[in-house]
């Protein structure tokens, strides 16, 4: 080794690598704009400032960017980054990308003989960022690693893969976006990437078909899905009782396992509404795990007799059917829960998932002391997750015996908040009446368990829907996930609520797609996917959505009803009244008839909006009828000032369902640039969301 290459000095450098998307085809004098710009925004930050204040930054410019070496912590150039893309938001036409990694830097003189650094952390950096689009924060994966040791930044890291980059290298490469800051969607070389494997693998496909068939052997015994490591779904538990009524019972056990299993933020856990559908030992374990987007299955089945329980389960790596672990529990039934909670320990343990401290505590949790207030809560959640009016009534009838039977009983405290929340969305009840109500069992809940991510979600809800405070809804959401970053309906109601009515897209579609990968046979969550799209003005997107949803359950109406909507707005208006007619035969909603009769209207069917407006008034007179429906009605006739005051009256009666979305809603666009609807606007969102 010579002198010179052994006065190195190396030591580890945490990068940001920056640089502005499409710089070369501006003009001259736009370049000049744009970096200084970019210069300013850059110097701004805090942790900028911070870092040069204590002399632990360097800086290495380059044409349309540069680099920041910060010396503090991995956290500083990852914060500084999310602090870039929050000012760039007042810069739309500055579109810029940045990459980070921590490695090896050392400082050299340049030609100039001006200090500069190099080495293989800025190299790689560089590399990362430019895997990325407009708008994205890209990691490394050593960089991922180091923040992901941070709960809170774990929720904010997406897997991308690996990409590959210079001299036919390969990257792991992570995504970071936080609400409305970073980039959600998928670079565009991961998915070019994707495309070109694909056809590589049709080529594959044909080679194969063309010799004997050897083709499709390949395609279904050789291919295999990518699914995290640490991923579960836990299928229904085989009832072995003689009693038929003790499958409850059964169903318990998944839900309770599965329950534990969600707090763990380390593993990625399938929601139980989309398991339900299968069988409790399925011969086609490989294809439902595909489906599910897991790599491992835990598998059991219970036997009651009197007051003794017996208890087998094991888990299964799905890709070739081999067997992780399997046990068999002979217990009292007064220790069902310990065993529950043995379970969902071992399972963390032998797909090594990291426990924190709380973590632990909350899976050791006993829930309620009283089985049949635990059966009760069952049977209300089964009905519950299925929607609808009637449905709703009776899973608050049993939530309500749980809680007589066990006062203290925290989970259906939250149960009943769930329920009475969304109440007056299926059916004719008033917010006036279901809202203090959701109020008092959510705040009954947090009183006995703070630690409960359902109650914090029925909070969540009840601020925007209710109360219209969306910065107060959005930060029950985030305690929320949070505490159970596997609880699908958190994520959605995140996403498709106060992030969506705030304007914020991108943040509120990543939330919805993070519930329907967690709950990806939910017909809920998948609808109100597609409305996040449609609120979004995505309407071919959302178009697809609906429909895929409907794949699903065919027969469940709220699809139907928004794919109408979607259809027309797209000015497909035959489409839409077959899906409006569609989800009227299904459901006794009022929305799908007063839809029908505003797209007659606007068709030139003006009696039509006329003759649905006197059947409002009537049925007002003994039933609670929603705001938007007359604003709708109204404003299909022409009639602004009328459409405007039932707008009034819905935020004067608290009625969110009829106007949490007013900022964002498309039907309501005639009305935009109105100073009264706009003072609206301002009312329900805040001026900090305008």
């Amino acid at each position: 080794m010579s002198a010179s290459s052994s006065d190195v000095k190396l030591e580890i450098g945490h990068v940001l690598f920056i640089d502005i998307v499409g710089y070369s085809k501006l003009l001259i004098n736009e370049q000049s704009e744009r970096i200084q710009e970019l210069r300013e925004i850059v110097r701004g930050t805090e942790q900028f400032r911070s870092a040069e204040a204590q002399g632990k930054l360097m800086r290495l410019p380059t044409g349309d960017g540069g680099a920041l070496v910060f010396r503090t912590s991995p956290e500083a150039p990852v914060l500084c980054a999310l602090e870039i893309s929050k000012a760039l938001k007042a810069h739309p036409e500055l579109q810029v990308r940045m990459g980070i990694h921590s490695g090896p830097v050392s400082e050299v003189a340049d030609l100039n003989e001006q200090v500069n650094m190099a080495g293989a952390g800025v190299n790689i950096a560089q590399r990362v960022m430019d895997c990325g689009d407009a708008g994205h924060i890209l990691l490394s994966k050593r960089a991922a690693e180091d923040l992901g040791q941070y709960r809170q930044w774990q929720l904010q890291l997406h897997d991308l893969g690996e990409c590959d980059v210079k001299h036919g290298d390969r990257l792991h490469v992570v995504n970071l976006y936080a609400e409305d800051l970073g980039n959600p969607e998928v670079p565009t070389k991961f998915r070019q990437a994707v495309k070109k494997r694909r056809r590589v693998m049709i080529a594959v496909l044909i080679l194969f078909a063309a010799t004997a068939g050897a083709g499709y052997y390949f395609f279904s015994h050789r291919q295999s899905f990518k699914a995290p490591e640490k991923s579960i779904a836990v299928l229904p538990f085989e009832n072995l009782s003689r009693d038929a009524d003790n499958a409850y019972f059964a169903e318990g056990m998944q839900d309770e396992i599965l329950a534990r299993l969600s707090k763990i933020a380390d593993l990625k856990v399938i929601s139980r509404t989309s398991t339900l559908k299968y069988k409790s030992a399925p011969d086609n374990l490989r294809e439902i795990a595909r489906q599910l987007g897991v790599a491992n299955v835990l598998e059991g089945s219970v036997q009651k007799s009197g007051d003794a329980v017996r208890v087998n389960v094991q888990l299964i790596k799905a890709a070739n059917d081999s067997h992780l672990w399997a046990d068999s529990f002979d217990r009292k039934l007064t220790d069902i829960f310990t065993v529950e909670s043995d379970i969902a320990k071992t399972i963390a343990n032998t797909l090594q998932a990291k426990l924190t401290g709380e973590e632990k505590q909350m899976i050791a949790a006993q829930p309620t002391s009283d089985l049949t207030a635990y059966e009760l809560y069952l049977k209300g959640r089964l009905l519950w997750e299925k929607r609808g009016g009637d449905n709703l009534r009776q899973a608050i009838a049993f939530y309500e015996q749980a809680t007589a039977r066990d006062p203290n009983y925290a989970l259906a405290y939250s149960g009943l908040a769930e329920a009475y929340v969304i109440l007056p969305w299926y059916a004719p009840t008033a917010p006036q009446e279901a809202y203090p109500k959701t109020k008092a069992a959510a705040l009954r809940a947090l009183q006995l368990d703070d630690k409960l991510a359902e109650a914090h979600t029925a909070l969540g809800l009840l601020l925007c829907v209710g109360d219209l405070d969306m910065a107060g809804s959005i930060s029950e959401f985030q305690r929320a996930i949070a505490l159970n970053p596997n609880y699908a309906t958190a994520h959605h109601w995140y996403g498709y609520l106060p992030l969506t009515a705030s304007g914020r897209f991108n943040a509120a579609i990543a939330e919805c797609k993070r519930g329907v990968e967690l709950d990806p046979l939910s017909p809920v969550i998948n609808t109100n996917l597609g409305t996040t799209l449609i609120y979004s003005r995505r309407y071919d997107e959302a178009i697809a959505q609906l429909r895929k949803t409907l794949e699903i359950d065919l027969t469940f109406y709220l699809p139907h009803y928004r794919l109408g909507l979607a259809l027309q707005l797209k000015g497909d208006v035959p489409a839409a009244i077959a899906e409006y007619t569609k989800a009227q035969q299904l459901s006794d909603d009022l929305r799908a008839r007063v839809m029908l009769a505003t797209i007659k209207a606007q068709s030139g069917d003006k009696d039509a909006a006329v003759q649905m407006l006197a059947e409002l008034e009537e049925l007002s007179r003994h039933r609670y009828v929603r705001s938007d429906c007359r604003a709708l009605l109204y404003l299909s006739l022409g009639n602004r000032d009328e459409a405007v005051r039932w707008l009034e009256q819905a935020v004067g009666d608290h009625d969110g369902w009829s106007i949490t979305w007013i900022k964002v809603d498309p039907s309501l666009d005639p009305l935009r640039g109105d100073p009264r609807f706009e003072a609206l606007v301002q009312k329900v969102v805040g001026a900090e969301h305008k």
